[in-house]
Order: structure tokens, then C-alpha cells, then sequence
């Protein structure tokens, strides 16, 4: 089996590999290198959105979330399901019109075009933020490659690690944000015909052994067949706002799926990408939930070394070898090029906020294009130390970089869109305050009390909020000041 799944593997990466080799001897300026020039149809964007925003965290870590934790893992699910809905309904065509009005190609570089008297220091503060934290982000999806091949094949993970390390390299350098989008819209069709296959599988298994949902759920412990946990009263409410807080980074913030609002042609692509985003998120949550309660009734709680290996051994018990083989090689390859999109949003923040914007350097699009390609390189050789010295879930690694980025521009990016009086100061606040209190909460055990998630959104904001009154831009004054005089 093992060899069918390897030659599977091996052609699945060169037919991805052979895209981005397609794209890269495409001639390529830096708006396209970066935001894909406006050449991208909707349907692909909003595919490589769900693909970017989900990967190693859905496929590896919710699934096993859910065999751990039960029937209240779904308050996971439908916090993140309502947050991608409200993105694509009321967010994404802003963002493309936002990002037309100010000719801007990321999100830290809106922020400073729109509040252009702190323009090099929301640069500045953006770009360290998001490149702290989503190099964890990146590190998570080679560990989660480095899972994968370790149960798919038995190799070594180091081993596993630093093959993908090479291959999201190679993909990013090549074609950029364009040929990344297409090799995401491949993954994410496999990603989600496994989600939805799988449990399906696991279904009829379960009925030919007569085996009971309800039973397993009792067996597996005190809390797995309780919707809320087997919390109580205040506790209810802890353990709600806790799963349910995923929901908050999905409010804008998050700047490798914002890229894909932006880089919308036009209103018809944003409906039609709606459409096929939130019909993706139903489908794949509504599986990857249902791989979880399956694995309770088909194995025993501890039967796993790691659970978040759950989802590539039941592949490989349930189905046959050689269809196994095909969705394990585009799991891997979507956790790959989810890798990548996360790769770019931290190179697109190097080099065009910092290298030519703030430091304002006169670069050609060849040269802008070449230093993109060198900041690739050097973030994800980072990424692949980093995946090989942590030792943290993947749940709880995308948790905190989901706290630290999603959820402290969120904030900037709400009050940025719907109030008028947010000011730049305000976005200095916001994001600082996000940055020191993400980082103080994950080290202290207030985290394991009240995520990480949650608390962040809203002290950012407060902060975002508080600061932009007391310190309003010069504009918002001047019309102050002209009302009051009028009066």
C-alpha cells in the first residue's frame, strides 16, 4: 500500500511543482508577484481562500480536537463556519473596492495609506507582528507535513519536515501569489472531497459492526457526549466563548486570507466566491466534525500516540490503497501550499511595506521581484527550524497565531471600514496592545481560563477606540472644529 500511496505522492508534488514552474517563465511585476494583478477569477480565489484558512489546522488538528474532546467541539466549528460567512458577506467586496481606491497591495500597507501621517509606523509595528506570529503559523504547516509522511510512510519527521520545507520554497519562489492560488484551488477540492468522503466511509463502517455513536461518546469519558462539555452555569459560558472565539480572527485581520478579498476582479467574482466559499465551509466543517465523533466509535480514547494523526490512519484503514494514496498526497500537498500563501504574506509585508515603502528604497519590479524571492527564502528556511525544535500541537500553535495576528487586526480593520473617527493613533493602539497582550496571556496559565482568542479582539479594540479619542487625527479635528464654529 505504502508504495502505491509514495508514487501517488511523488507525481501529486511534481504536477503542483509543474505549476509553479509554468507561472515563474510568465514575465511577472511585483503587483502580480504579490496580489496576482487582477487575473485571478473569483471562483479560484474564493478556493484558495478556504484552502489557505483551514489546511494542517482542519485536516490534523480540529479532527483530533474533536476525538478529544467531544460533542462540544462543534461550538469550534461554528464559530469559525460564522466568521467565514460574515467575511465573504460584508467584508470581501470592501476590501476589493479599499484596495482599488488606495492602490495598495497588502494589509498593512492599506492601514498606512489610510492613516498616512503614522504611514511608516503602522508599517513597521504590522509587519513585525504579522511576521512573528505567522512564522509559528508556517512552522505548524511543516510540522503538520512532517506528521503526515511520518504516518503515511514511517519516515522520520525531521526528514519529512525539511522535504516539505523544500517543496513550499520552490512553489513560493517560482510563480508567486498567482501560481499559489491555482495549486491552492487543487488542494482545496481534494481537502474537501476528503472531509466529506471519509465520513461517509466511517458511517457505513461503523453500521457493518454494529457498532453505536452514543455508546462510544458515553464510554470515551464523562464529557464527550455533553454539547457543552459537561460544563455548568458560569463555566458554560468559559467554555463557550472559548471554542466559539475563532470567530473574531475571521473579521479581516487575518492578512493571507485578506489578500484573496483583494485581489478580486470585481463584484460579480466576489458574489460568486461567496457562494462557493461558504458552501465549502459548511461541507468540510460538517465532515472534519463528523471524522471526529467517527474515530471516538471506531477506536478507544489513548489509542493514539499523537491524535492529530487520527485523520491519515483512518484514511489508510478505511479506503482503498489507491484512493487512499490520492487524498493523502493532496492532504499533504494542501497543507504545502497553505504553507506557501502564509510564506507570501510574510514576504509581501518585508518587502514591499518595509523595503519599498518605508525605507523607501528605488527598486525596479525585477529588483522588487528578486528581493520578494531572496525574504522567501530565508522566512521559510526560519519556518523549518522553528518546526523542528517546537514541540506543540498544532492546534495550540494556530491558536496563538491566530490570537496574535487575526485577532489584533480585526479590530483595526472593523474600526478602520465602519468608523469614521478611528484614527491613526487609534490603529498604533490596537495593534501594540494586541501584540504585548497576546503575548503576555499565552504565558501565563490565564490562557487555559480564558483564550487567548477572545480576550485579544477585545482589548485591542478597546485600546484601538480609547486612543482614537483621545487622540483624534487632524482631519476628524479640523471638522470638529468647523461644526463647532458653525454652531
Amino acid at each position: 500500500m505504502n508504495t502505491i500511496i509514495a508514487v501517488e505522492f511523488v507525481l501529486y508534488c511534481l504536477v503542483i511543482l509543474g505549476i509553479g514552474f509554468y507561472f515563474s517563465r510568465t514575465d511577472i511585476n511585483h503587483s502580480s508577484f504579490l496580489l496576482g494583478g487582477k487575473k485571478l477569477p473569483g471562483w479560484t480565489l474564493a478556493f484558495s481562500e478556504r484552502a489557505t484558512g483551514e489546511s494542517a489546522w482542519l485536516l490534523l488538528g480540529y479532527t483530533g480536537f474533536v476525538f478529544t474532546t467531544g460533542l462540544s467541539g462543534i461550538w469550534v466549528a461554528a464559530g469559525i463556519a460564522l466568521g467565514i460567512v460574515f467575511a465573504w458577506l460584508f467584508l470581501a467586496k470592501k476590501f476589493m473596492i479599499e484596495r482599488d481606491k488606495y492602490d495598495v497591495l497588502t494589509l498593512p500597507d492599506y492601514l498606512a495609506v489610510r492613516f498616512g501621517a503614522h504611514a511608516n509606523l503602522i508599517r513597521w509595528l504590522a509587519t513585525i507582528l504579522i511576521s512573528s506570529f505567522l512564522m509559528f503559523y508556517i512552522s505548524a504547516q511543516m510540522a503538520g507535513a512532517g506528521k503526515m509522511l511520518f504516518t503515511t510512510f514511517g519516515l522520520n519527521q525531521t526528514t519529512g519536515i525539511i522535504l516539505a520545507t523544500v517543496v513550499i520554497i520552490v512553489i513560493a519562489f517560482t510563480g508567486g501569489f498567482i501560481s499559489v492560488v491555482w495549486t491552492d484551488m487543487i488542494q482545496s477540492i481534494m481537502m474537501l472531497i476528503t472531509l466529506v468522503a471519509l465520513p461517509i466511509v466511517a458511517l457505513f463502517y461503523i453500521n457493518a459492526n454494529d457498532l453505536s455513536i452514543t455508546t462510544a461518546l458515553t464510554d470515551a469519558g464523562n464529557t464527550h457526549d455533553a454539547w457543552f462539555g459537561g460544563a455548568t452555569g458560569f463555566a458554560i459560558g468559559v467554555l463557550f466563548f472559548n471554542n466559539f472565539s475563532w470567530f473574531f480572527g475571521f473579521l479581516g485581520g487575518q492578512p493571507q486570507l485578506s489578500a484573496r478579498f483583494m485581489a478580486l476582479k470585481n463584484e460579480k467574482e466576489a458574489n460568486t466566491a461567496s457562494i462557493v466559499a461558504i458552501i465549502w465551509t459548511i461541507l468540510a466543517y460538517g465532515g472534519a466534525f463528523m471524522i471526529g465523533i467517527t474515530a471516538i466509535t471506531i477506536y478507544s480514547q489513548g489509542s493514539f500516540g499523537d491524535v492529530e494523526t487520527i485523520l491519515p490512519f483512518m484514511v489508510m484503514e478505511l479506503m482503498p490503497p489507491w484512493i487512499a494514496g490520492l487524498l493523502l498526497s493532496g492532504i499533504l500537498a494542501a497543507i504545502i501550499t497553505t504553507a506557501d500563501s502564509q510564506l507570501l504574506v510574510v514576504t509581501s509585508s518585508v518587502s514591499e511595506d518595509i523595503l519599498h515603502k518605508a525605507l523607501g528604497l528605488n527598486l525596479s519590479e525585477k529588483q522588487l521581484v528578486r528581493a520578494s524571492r531572496i525574504v522567501i527564502v530565508v522566512c521559510g528556511l526560519i519556518g523549518m527550524v522553528i518546526a523542528l525544535v517546537s514541540e506543540s500541537l498544532l492546534y495550540l500553535v494556530v491558536s496563538w497565531a491566530w490570537a496574535g495576528v487575526g485577532c489584533t487586526l480585526s479590530p483595526a480593520i472593523i474600526l478602520t471600514f465602519f468608523w469614521k473617527r478611528y484614527s491613526g493613533i487609534g490603529v498604533v493602539a490596537t495593534i501594540i496592545s494586541g501584540f504585548v497582550f497576546t503575548a503576555l496571556w499565552i504565558s501565563t496559565p490565564l490562557d487555559t481560563i480564558i483564550t487567548s482568542r477572545f480576550t485579544t479582539f477585545f482589548i485591542a479594540a478597546f485600546f484601538g477606540i480609547v486612543f482614537s479619542l483621545i487622540f483624534p487625527d487632524a482631519k476628524s479635528s479640523a471638522k470638529t472644529s468647523s461644526k463647532d464654529a458653525v454652531i
